[in-house]
């Protein structure tokens, strides 16, 4: 399977607050859930997780409790993700990358350049192929995945120097998350990919640690990296699309009201943060122009899909075909 590479160690103060929550059951509601995310509370992202909290609260009538806790208050993501895996009653964030830890084939949504367009994502979701992948993450895990329809936007480069071709990649020293696909996409553009936790790539970027990171333009404006670097090249390597999950064996032990409350609010919320993230576009661009940055718009996207195409032949414990497979659905 594709790993994760950075190896999972919960902190130990995570699981304290983790064991003080006890099972899920409080004084006025049924069930009281931890939603924690590593972005700040600015983003599309927070206001997207904040929503479903609401709906979920009201739909529930108060017998769901969810709280957001953003900026990596409760810990890293891989520390989140390990948590949930033991039976911690959290929620949290759902991402291929993650999931092809579990389920191979899932990586394959990772993929550079997979998409034309982030509204073809959904073709994806509705396809006969992704209903069997999440049935393959409940059998063959511990999660249950609730949705994958959480639009998080075109992932761009933000540097001190312009990216318009695969060679003002070579050499380039760019941050990337703890995962295969990113590495194999940077490597293959010629980059070198360092792993560096989300927290940590502001100080990263103003020490000259790396030379770039990529990220959708609320991300990069929420961290504030326009400060260490004023040039953003829309190379639009990654659509990323991202989902809420939880431990599958907590989710089974609710009553089936309350388990649909669960799926719908996370459905309904996805398709709320995607308008929110499509509708912010022109405004954190007018923003990231204000505070200095330079946008590079004219960038050869075509060379560069040609460019990482082999990277969806590196990974030999997907199931054969399985590029071909989506794309199918795709077109």
């Amino acid at each position: 399977m594709m790993r994760i590479l950075s190896k999972l160690t919960p902190a130990a103060a995570i699981c304290a607050a983790v064991t003080a929550l006890g099972a899920t059951q409080a004084a006025a509601q049924d069930y009281v859930f931890r939603l924690p995310h590593v972005t700040s509370a600015t983003e599309p992202l927070h206001q997207g997780l904040e929503h479903f909290a609401s709906l979920v609260n009201e739909r529930s009538e108060g017998r769901i409790d969810v709280t957001v806790f953003p900026g990596a208050q409760l810990g890293t993501n891989q520390e989140m993700f390990e948590q949930v895996r033991l039976g911690a009653p959290l929620i949290i964030l759902a991402d291929p990358g993650y999931l092809s830890d579990y389920v191979a084939d899932f990586g394959v949504l990772n993929g550079p350049y997979l998409l034309d367009a982030p509204g073809d994502f959904s073709k994806i979701l509705a396809s006969d192929w992704f209903g069997g992948m999440t049935d393959r993450v409940r059998e063959e895990s511990e999660f249950e995945l609730l949705s994958l329809n959480w639009f998080f936007g075109d992932r761009n480069v933000i540097s001190n120097q312009e990216v318009r071709t695969v060679d003002d990649f070579s050499g380039l020293a760019i941050r990337v998350p703890p995962n295969v696909m990113w590495i194999e996409t940077f490597k293959s553009l010629g980059a070198r990919g360092e792993q560096i936790a989300w927290s940590e790539v502001y100080g990263a970027l103003a020490s000259g640690v790396v030379d770039a990171a990529e990220a959708p333009l609320g991300s990069i404006l929420g961290a504030s990296l326009q400060e260490n670097a004023k040039t953003i090249s829309m190379t639009g390597h990654f659509y990323s699309w991202i989902g809420l999950m939880m431990n599958k064996d907590v989710f089974a032990g609710m009553p089936e009201d309350l388990q649909e409350i669960l799926l719908t609010a996370s459905l309904d919320a996805g398709d709320y943060m995607t308008d929110l993230v499509q509708s912010k576009q022109e405004e954190l661009i007018a923003t990231l122009e204000e505070q200095g940055v330079t946008f590079v718009t004219d960038v050869d996207r075509a060379g560069m899909r040609e460019a990482t195409q082999p990277v969806y032949s590196a990974f030999p414990e997907w199931t054969d075909g399985l590029y071909d497979t989506v794309r199918a659905i795709l077109d």
